[in-house]
């Protein structure tokens, strides 16, 4: 057993993406690399069933995508505060709940964390979003429970936890030369967070900094939420979404949601869910569409799908420029566009519900907007330029910051308790 050391740990576990931060007694905070020289690792696990090996984050994702025989884990923060947690599932040959595998890629962020400080991190702050469940706080209770319990299990003897936009706003912090007063906004996979916070380099060294934050404010929308609308408007209608059938009634469009949602599309792999989707063939008019359906489902190209939209949406906001959707897995040469208007239109009333929860933080701190100095934006889907453009209509004049979108929370969550 290597030595334990005092420092904090923090750890931002992401729908998304994960990451690790040191911050040792001095008060210093770094990244810890998690893959190679990359201080941030998507957040899923893939079960080899050629080798019988687990593998994590990029590797993780590139097994399935190159074809590997197996299963991929991804967007197991969705699971927390939800009955499918304690389900388990046949992952090669054994029964594995969801709560376990969790726990697994927990195991793996602390071998590494080990792996790079060369001794046994103590004292660890876990990241939360404000609402692990929106409007059911036992269910929210039992999601940081479930959660805390995965990471003891795993040799994390000393946890606490801290909310996501508060340790993104304690890493900028670090930046200022002046009091200011910030809205923050994380906006990750599965949640945007926000909180009104008073920050400056006075405030940095007190103890107790409960009367700086002025509010805080989540909904339960995120990246996924954003790509599952996207492949709803665009890929599940060349599978039959919307189609309507001989008797002008559309296909039942349960298993496109399903289809659509990254921590759902394995069950649709099950017997059962095959069946169902074979079932639905007497729906269908066309049945080519049906055909494509049952492809998807039986040679399993579910998330390789939502990987095609995923990386649709970031390169049409990253160039603000139109692109197409690949999704010749399904049949030679097809493809779908996606437009830089398509994103805007199809993704307005998410990202309505969004900037609302923003203005219900601000309007609870007792702020008007000329009170803010800045909104600081962290996470990855904070990047998204609809997104962007939504916020600062909505905050005219008030300066956007960029921070560091994957690894600012992690940084904060260390800086919590250093």
């Amino acid at each position: 057993m290597t030595p334990s050391r005092p420092g904090t740990l923090g750890i931002d576990f992401g729908t998304s993406n994960s990451a690790m931060a040191w911050a040792s007694p001095d008060g210093h905070a770094r990244l810890l690399p998690l893959e190679g020289s990359a201080t941030a690792m998507p957040t899923a696990v893939f079960y080899n069933a050629e080798s019988d090996s687990t593998h994590f984050g990029r590797e993780a994702i590139t097994h399935y995508l190159e074809g590997t025989e197996g299963r991929l884990m991804r967007s197991l923060k969705s699971l927390l505060g939800s009955a499918l947690l304690q389900e388990t599932t046949v992952v090669n040959h054994r029964a594995v709940s969801f709560q376990d595998i969790i726990a697994t890629f927990l195991a793996t962020l602390r071998e590494r964390a080990i792996q790079s400080l060369g001794v046994t991190p103590r004292h660890v702050v876990m990241g939360r979003p404000v609402h692990f469940v929106d409007d059911d706080p036992v269910r929210d209770a039992q999601a940081q429970a479930s959660l805390l319990q995965a990471a003891q299990s795993v040799g994390f003897d000393e946890v606490s936890f801290q909310l996501e936009p508060i340790a993104a706003a304690l890493d900028y912090e670090r930046r200022l030369t002046r009091e200011c007063v910030v809205l923050v906004a994380d906006i990750g996979g599965g949640t945007s967070d926000f909180t009104v916070v008073r920050l400056g380099p006075e405030r940095m060294t007190r103890p107790e900094r409960t009367a700086d934050v002025l509010a805080t404010r989540g909904v339960h929308i995120g990246g996924t939420d954003f790509d599952q609308q996207l492949s709803l408007e665009h890929v599940m209608p060349l599978l039959g979404y919307r189609h309507l059938g001989a008797q002008q009634r559309e296909v039942p469009s349960r298993v496109f949601f399903d289809l659509s949602t990254w921590h759902l599309i394995h069950w649709l792999y099950q017997p059962r869910a095959l069946a169902q989707a074979q079932a639905l063939r007497t729906n269908y008019s066309d049945e080519a569409l049906h055909r494509r359906l049952m492809r998807v489902l039986t040679e399993r190209h579910g998330h390789h799908l939502a990987h095609e939209v995923e990386q649709a949406k970031i390169r049409c906001s990253q160039h603000n420029g139109d692109t197409t959707i690949d999704v010749s897995c399904i049949e030679a040469g097809l493809s779908t566009s996606l437009r830089v208007s398509d994103m805007h239109d199809h993704l307005a009333s998410l990202l309505a519900r969004v900037v609302a929860c923003a203005r219900e933080c601000v309007q609870e701190a007792g702020l008007r907007d000329a009170s803010l100095d800045a909104v600081y934006l962290t996470g990855g889907s904070s990047a998204l330029r609809p997104f962007q453009q939504a916020l600062q209509t909505e905050f005219a004049g008030v300066a956007l910051v960029e921070g560091d979108l994957f690894g600012g929370v992690a940084s904060g969550l260390a800086y919590s308790r250093a």
